[in-house]
């Protein structure tokens, strides 16, 4: 059995602190610049409902109202971006274009991986 050296090892922990795994998808939900409130809450029991169902099936794992009271911000269990898009793409809110989307792929923190290189 070949054992790697000191070099080898922090290689591949740097290797691997460079290449992310993606557990989930972050959505920050912001309110377009011009929507009015009165046309967010005209659509809000359909959005409302459906967010509980992608909740209730596991696609939603968390959701936050944000601090500034324009939007909300939701951790998908989606395996990327593409994913994650194509489950806000299907929202009341979103096909009358009213909020806006930031996508931001998450995944375990990256320099703990460096605890696990040998010294």
């Amino acid at each position: 059995m070949a054992h790697l050296s000191v070099a080898q090892t922090q290689t591949q922990a740097q290797a691997q602190a460079t290449s992310p795994t993606t557990t989930g998808v972050m959505v920050i939900l912001t309110v377009k610049a011009g929507v009015t409130r009165e046309q967010v809450m005209a659509v809000m029991p359909d959005e409302i409902r459906q967010t509980v169902q992608l909740y209730l099936s596991g696609n939603i794992r968390e959701w936050y109202s944000r601090g500034d009271g324009r939007g909300v911000v939701l951790l998908l269990d989606t395996r990327d971006v593409a994913e994650a898009h194509a489950v806000m793409e299907g929202l009341p809110l979103a096909k009358q274009n009213l909020m806006d989307h930031d996508y931001i792929a998450i995944g375990p923190l990256l320099p703990l991986r460096l605890l696990m290189a040998n010294p």
